[in-house]
């Protein structure tokens, strides 16, 4: 591969961007596209140019959805517990694991304990609507064990405070520091199962 190609090498750039690839996994996956432009950058350029033009963020769960068309937050189907976490990957393997049936809250980061809080970016307010109108009778915050997902707990636990809702988190079996997308489902059944409470005004 001539790597004074501009297109190529910008190429491998925006790769070394994802999630574990670093600039050698980048190439090998660049030069595998290349070498079945037909049958692999065609169909890939295509689906991810639909993605881009169809696929939202919704304002009031944070989850994915279709553009003009009703989020599964809005469906039919009601609980009366939800689950907070970071990102869509933290739904995504608690989901897999088939441990929780409720509401998903996906806040789409963390707040920096090191700087003024700053909730703009994370769906913190729409949290708070969902738990009143929806009738909720527990909110379990699913952050990491981070020093920023412990942060961000605190402030939901301050955000929503209510003699109506029980706030718990998970069970100290999620390791310090440790992220949710990175646990088993045995270590995520058993920081569910024995989750803690955080309101002690609340039943």
């Amino acid at each position: 591969m001539d790597n004074n190609i501009p297109e190529i090498e910008e190429l491998i750039k925006q790769f070394s961007k994802l999630p574990g690839l670093g600039p050698k996994s980048a190439k090998r996956i660049i030069l595998k596209l290349i070498n079945n432009k037909q049958n692999m950058i065609k169909p890939l350029a295509e689906s991810l140019a639909t993605v881009y033009k169809s696929v939202i963020r919704c304002v009031n769960c944070g989850n994915l959805k279709i553009v003009n068309k009703i989020c599964v937050c809005e469906g039919d189907i009601k609980y009366d517990k939800i689950c907070v976490v970071e990102n869509l990957a933290d739904m995504w393997v608690i989901e897999s694991a088939n441990i929780f049936k409720g509401y998903y809250h996906i806040l789409g980061g963390t707040l920096n304990s090191n700087e003024n809080y700053d909730q703009k970016n994370l769906l913190i307010d729409s949290l708070v609507k969902r738990i009143k109108k929806n009738g909720l009778k527990e909110v379990i915050i699913a952050t990491s064990a981070t020093i920023e997902g412990q942060t961000t707990a605190h402030y939901i636990e301050d955000s929503v405070k209510s003699d109506q809702v029980k706030i718990t988190k998970l069970a100290q079996g999620l390791p310090v520091g440790g992220e949710i997308e990175q646990l088993d489902d045995g270590t995520l059944f058993s920081a569910f199962k024995n989750r803690s409470k955080l309101n002690s005004n609340s039943d």
